[in-house]
């Protein structure tokens, strides 16, 4: 029986050059000459730190982040932004944490879309995945044009296509 599953996923490497990248535009621009911003990923929690003046260059950061994630081909609804809180002196810090897995509302909004469409597939909830599986693949792409169209709040990607 054919299937694939639908999961959230981002390339670590990937991500790391885009923050590298985000990185390098902020050291040469000139509206954060002597700054004393900082930009880190960690890679073992999925949480990009930020750590700068005021909110402007927070704002400036965070907008260089998103450009530089688009031009890699990352999808910048995988961040998280949180809040921002005071750190030492006049310093604020803002952690973006990176979504990875489908979280139990976005799996359950997947699989009531595909059952509302009325195809004939079967759709399950596999920890931090959706399984989907139908006697035809044609419904089975189907099933991705129909995601594809949909706002699910994280990006989806479409892998382990058997038949």
């Amino acid at each position: 029986m054919p299937s694939f599953d639908i999961v959230s996923k981002i390339d670590g490497q990937t991500l790391d050059n885009a923050i590298n990248n985000a990185k390098k535009e902020i050291l040469n621009r000139y509206d954060f000459n002597d700054s004393k911003s900082t930009v880190e990923l960690d890679k073992k929690t999925n949480v990009i730190t930020i750590v700068t003046e005021n909110d402007m260059r927070l704002k400036a950061i965070g907008d260089s982040i998103i450009t530089r994630m688009m031009k890699q081909g990352l999808d910048p609804k995988a961040l998280d932004f949180g809040d921002e809180h005071y750190a030492s002196g006049n310093m604020i810090r803002k952690e973006i944490k990176i979504k990875e897995g489908l979280d139990k509302e976005a799996s359950k909004k997947v699989v009531k879309k595909i059952k509302d469409s009325g195809l004939k597939v079967q759709a399950s909830i596999m920890d931090d995945q959706v399984r989907v599986q139908a006697k035809k693949i044609d419904d089975l792409q189907a099933v991705i044009s129909l995601c594809r169209g949909e706002d699910f709040g994280q990006p989806l990607q479409y892998i382990n296509m058997r038949n």
